[in-house]
């Protein structure tokens, strides 16, 4: 993990997450100049090196800022760019209230040096918006925080994601956030840009198995995939719930609901990562969709009285994780099914075995 490689300025955020394999590289680029973004590239080479132009990055026009070396090893790129945050309240008299919108690209962002921990391989973007007149971000902040991995495995907290060496996890936190309204409900915006030859969709699966994740039978994910169906590329994956808690609990479980997948051309990302990275052909060569994801639960009360909102995702390479039953389910599925089963030919057992018995003292009659 390094921070700003090649630059000694803390003033902006970037942050590279390496992933060496066998015979490849995985690269995760994080950044909040502009929109909170990560690029996702994928490489046939095990000394790939990122390259940066900090110069013209930090310029108006950053398009080419961004490379990987040799570009040649490069099989694989894409982006998922955090763009806005909406916050509406419902009336019985007015219906739905939106209020002004947070756009994450006119945040001021704390350093992620701060909280950069090497060990634990994790790091947090926190930032308030620069300009506040209704006060909300007074005693609250916005913050996205990173998790790398370095084998698969499964997160203790909830919702306790199975992740895998070519995932890594972002969560979304409002944390002290003052809502504008009574039971204020909030919309996080995602965008995702893609090269020529992918296409994003939005899949649900559900499934009877809740251990992990308690009263939850649904995982979403957006993935992206080659345009001839043939293999998975990308996916951002998540469950659909948040948390109303830093110690989140089955109690603390806020609704989380999506809203259809659309193509987005027509609102490009504020991002200088993206256009640093694609060029000035992002809407047009390259493919930009973008979905929301709201936060509800039972008129907002969760996190009217919590004022803490939190929602995992995972996103990384390839397929997304996918769960099986554990033994613990297997074993409880076997013995309610498999108990009737065998009650009910010890029964047709002895009743066959009772009848073979029969016999009577009377001689037929001819």
């Amino acid at each position: 993990m390094q921070y700003n490689p090649g630059w000694n300025s803390s003033l902006v955020n970037l942050l590279h997450v390496r992933a060496v394999g066998p015979s490849d590289t995985l690269h995760y680029i994080w950044s909040s100049i502009g929109a909170p973004t990560v690029l996702l590239v994928a490489t046939e080479s095990r000394s790939s090196a990122l390259h940066i132009n900090w110069t013209q990055l930090l310029s108006p026009t950053p398009a080419g800022a961004i490379w990987i070396d040799p570009p040649s090893s490069v099989v694989y790129s894409a982006a998922v760019v955090f763009t806005k945050v909406f916050e509406y309240s419902e009336t019985q008299a007015l219906g739905e209230v939106f209020y002004p919108t947070y756009d994450l690209s006119e945040f001021s962002w704390d350093s992620i040096n701060h909280t950069l921990n090497h060990t634990a391989l994790t790091a947090e973007l926190a930032g308030v918006p620069n300009t506040d007149p209704s006060g909300s971000f007074s005693n609250g902040s916005l913050a996205f925080r990173v998790t790398a991995y370095e084998a698969g495995g499964r997160d203790g907290p909830l919702p306790s994601l199975l992740h895998t060496g070519n995932s890594s996890k972002v969560e979304f936190v409002l944390a002290g956030v003052a809502p504008r309204g009574n039971g204020s409900r909030f919309v996080l915006e995602v965008a995702t840009v893609e090269e020529p030859g992918a296409v994003r969709a939005l899949r649900s699966a559900r499934s009877i198995d809740d251990e992990y994740t308690p009263a939850i039978f649904e995982v979403l994910s957006l993935e992206a995939q080659a345009r001839n169906g043939s293999s998975t590329l990308s996916f951002l994956q998540w469950k659909a719930t948040a948390y109303g808690s830093r110690s989140p609990r089955r109690e603390d479980g806020i609704e989380c609901r999506v809203q259809g997948l659309r193509a987005a051309n027509w609102t490009l990302p504020v991002s200088n990562l993206v256009l640093a990275y694609f060029g000035e052909g992002v809407g047009s060569t390259y493919g930009v969709s973008a979905i929301n994801i709201s936060f509800g639960g039972e008129d907002g009360k969760v996190y009217q009285e919590k004022r803490y909102l939190s929602w995992s995702a995972l996103l990384g390479f390839g397929q997304p994780p996918e769960d099986t039953f554990s033994p613990l389910v297997i074993s409880i599925m076997a013995v309610a099914l498999g108990t009737p089963m065998v009650m009910l030919l010890v029964g047709s057992c002895m009743v066959l075995f009772a009848q073979r018995k029969r016999y009577s003292e009377y001689e037929p009659i001819n």
